[in-house]
């Protein structure tokens, strides 16, 4: 025997870091023979040759251990040669394959520095699993950082789980591990055995896996997601068009796909993404959303977690189908005019033994302190954002979703939670920045970070945050000091005027200010006037029963009513799904929203409601192109907090159009006199007591004309009548 006992232990017994010095054919010298020697480590072999792939040549090695450990020289070839392995087993079954040993990096050392470096923003392609094809050898190609282990091992079905028989080579100070295994192919299971310092082994999935097993074993599966042919080039190009018109029209609808609609013959099962895709785009183009927004796909193990606790950074959940089926998915949102933003958690990972915590037996992804690394409201872990690989992992991860699946754009989770290190914690629970302030630097930086290269890379891609602060700057370029978000959810905007919705009427006189304060800072920052999922769970009652009525017919009274504000109301548009037909419960997403409340009219009024109102957004550059700039909107009245009443003008960039939109919001019908900029005739365009919209048809029969009379600092006036808990809007002009 040629090897060492002590390297053939290391082997046997897992524990060998550097397996292609000793596997696979090497140069050796027997006394004075020169030649090669080959030695193979496979299970349940009962013969072991090699095989010379160019002249068939055949040398049998010699059986070392019974583990299937096979060795042998082979005189007069002093050169390495291309072979394969030749294998008997016990039954007679033979098989010849390439020899994983036989094989170099797949890695170059410039892959490994810029990785190390934190500037490798498409490392999503070189670690993980790939269909490679290598000297005209097709298989696949492993790789996956764990600088702490002291040995890595590829298990899965082709090895029977067993940690011996692919060890993988170290690539040094790189911290990554590598193993090209011939023969392999798309849809094998597969985990890594990391081993630790102290010996313990941790079977983890592939942190940058594209598809993954369902649980309990939560195993990756090799996936090409290059195979798929994309039919959506001219959105592309007209969404790249667009990069620099942050004013064009968004009205966004946001949609947990488990929970849109169901298979009808089996309500506890969900559609797939095929499935979906015709259904979803028919109805959010009659709705006349531009955007769907998808509750996170990224892999997550539990249900409940809404996808917000993911384990599979780059793979689309497998609950609604493979890769290339969520990619039909967008493809065909794209191909009938419709944007795809995918909500993107980035703050925090779960604890999940199988996933990223502790991944090579240290905090490698998170922080070691739990004063850094815990996240206080939700049990789980905060990324090393300071760490250069940790943050390459997570820019790649956003550009991947781009690149593989076409999509437009990311609505960041839980942006507040990562700019701040005394996020939800009590005085002691934190660690100060270097210059003694509460701001996560490295946090801070990474956002930076991602935000350029998904602009840099994927123009007219949206970056949104989900950020509930007043952090300065959210919205501003990067180059000019901001984070380099293009929008932000406008969450203050949201909690004051549903609090103000929320009361009675009788005691609303009391809150004006909730209807008002927002616009204080509404051009701080690019808004997103929003409503989503968390406003419906947890206690918190459904869009309908927030509101501070009594009956239902006064509650969708109320919702027609602030919806049409909230279209009126400067800033891009997001509801969440079944708000938009005024779901009676809250969102549960183990079941179908409430479909067949759609043939009442109290609910069947707000959806055609929510629908006109899209379409006059879209249609009309005073309500979209204006949203960022102050000088498209101004109060008329914001003061009759006895009335109920707000009154203010939108107008395009040109003042060629206005509308004036006057909300009222207490349960008495009135006459109220507004003040405004032109004289003539003023069309009604909306009034959500229409009784289209299944209210009582109170209005002001289709438009109302000017008078002399000054009022609300303008020379001339209208004298209009509001309905109970209605919002009016007029166009002029009036054609």
């Amino acid at each position: 025997m040629i090897l060492s006992k002590t390297e053939l232990d290391a082997l046997l017994q897992g524990r060998h870091a550097s397996p292609h010095s000793v596997l696979g054919m090497h140069p050796q010298r027997k006394g004075r023979a020169a030649g090669v020697v080959v030695r193979a480590l496979v299970a349940n072999a009962r013969a072991c040759a090699v095989v010379d792939v160019t002249t068939r040549e055949e040398w049998p090695l010699e059986s070392v251990a019974p583990e299937g450990f096979f060795e042998g020289f082979i005189p007069k070839r002093p050169k390495v040669f291309k072979y394969q392995l030749r294998l008997a087993y016990p039954g007679g079954e033979i098989r010849q394959f390439f020899d994983p040993y036989s094989f170099l990096p797949t890695l170059g050392p410039q892959d490994l520095y810029l990785f190390n470096e934190g500037t490798e923003y498409r490392i999503h392609e070189k670690l993980g699993a790939h269909l490679r094809t290598i000297d005209g050898v097709m298989g696949v190609s492993f790789a996956v950082w764990a600088p702490a282990a002291s040995q890595v091992s590829l298990v899965g079905n082709f090895n029977h789980w067993d940690t011996r028989y692919h060890p993988m080579r170290s690539l040094g100070q790189s911290g990554v591990w590598e193993l090209f295994a011939p023969g392999l192919a798309e849809g094998e299971l597969y985990k890594f055995a990391v081993r630790d310092q102290a010996g313990h082994v941790r079977l983890k999935s592939d942190p940058y896996g594209t598809y993954f097993e369902s649980p309990p074993n939560n195993a990756s599966v090799v996936c090409d997601t290059k195979n798929f042919t994309w039919g959506d080039a001219a959105w592309i190009e007209r969404r790249r068009a667009s990069a620099d018109r942050p004013d064009r029209p968004v009205s966004i609808y946001e949609v947990h796909l488990g929970s849109w609609r169901r298979k009808p013959e089996d309500a506890n099962r969900p559609l797939g993404y095929r499935e979906l895709a015709p259904q979803l785009a028919d109805y959010v183009t009659e709705m006349g959303f531009t955007h769907v927004e998808l509750m996170p796909l990224a892999e997550h193990p539990f249900d409940g977690s809404w996808g917000y606790q993911v384990t599979g950074f780059f793979a689309p959940t497998h609950r609604y189908g493979r890769p290339e089926d969520f990619a039909w998915l967008v493809d065909h949102l794209h191909q009938r005019g419709i944007g795809v933003i995918l909500d993107w958690v980035p703050a925090h990972f779960p604890r999940d033994s199988f996933a990223l915590a502790e991944f090579d037996g240290t905090h490698l992804y998170e922080h070691a302190d739990p004063r850094l690394g815990m996240h206080m409201d939700w049990g789980t872990l905060i990324f090393n954002y300071g760490r250069n690989e940790v943050r390459c992992f997570l820019i790649a991860n956003a550009l991947s979703w781009m690149e593989r699946y076409h999509i437009d754009g990311l609505r960041v989770d839980a942006v507040a939670s990562m700019l701040y290190l005394d996020y939800s914690r009590q005085e002691g629970q934190w660690i100060p920045n270097r210059f003694g302030g509460r701001e996560n630097l490295e946090a801070i930086e990474f956002l930076k970070q991602v935000n350029d290269r998904v602009h840099q890379y994927h123009p007219g891609a949206l970056m949104i945050a989900e950020e509930s602060t007043s952090f300065p700057g959210v919205t501003k370029p990067v180059k000019d000091g901001g984070l380099g978000f293009d929008f932000k959810w406008n969450m203050g905007w949201m909690h004051d005027t549903l609090r103000y919705f929320g009361k009675e009427s009788v005691y609303r006189k009391w809150h004006q200010n909730d209807l008002t304060f927002g616009m204080l800072y509404q051009y701080a920052e690019n808004f997103v006037t929003v409503f989503s999922h968390d406003e419906v769970v947890h206690g918190k009652g459904s869009m309908l029963f927030k509101m501070g009525a009594w009956h239902i017919a006064e509650k969708a009274a109320n919702l027609r009513a602030l919806y049409a504000h909230m279209w009126m109301y400067p800033g891009k548009k997001l509801l969440f799904m079944g708000g938009e037909f005024a779901q009676s419960r809250e969102w549960n997403h183990d079941a179908s929203l409430d479909w067949h409340l759609c043939q009442y009219p109290d609910h069947e009024g707000v959806r055609l409601l929510v629908r006109d109102l899209n379409r006059l957004y879209a249609a009309e550059p005073a309500l979209s192109e204006t949203d960022f700039n102050p000088a498209g909107f101004r109060w008329i009245s914001c003061h009759d907090a006895d009335a109920g009443v707000i009154a203010y003008l939108r107008s395009d960039p040109g003042e060629k159009s206005f509308f004036a939109v006057i909300g009222h919001f207490t349960a008495a019908s009135r006459t109220f006199r507004v003040g405004l900029p032109r004289a003539g005739r003023w069309r009604e365009v909306i009034n959500t007591d229409s009784q289209y919209y299944s209210g009582n048809g109170l209005g002001n029969e289709g438009g109302r004309e000017t008078g002399p009379q000054p009022s609300d600092g303008f020379e001339q006036s209208l004298e209009v009548t509001l309905a109970p808990y209605s919002t009016i809007v007029f166009k002029w002009p009036a054609g």
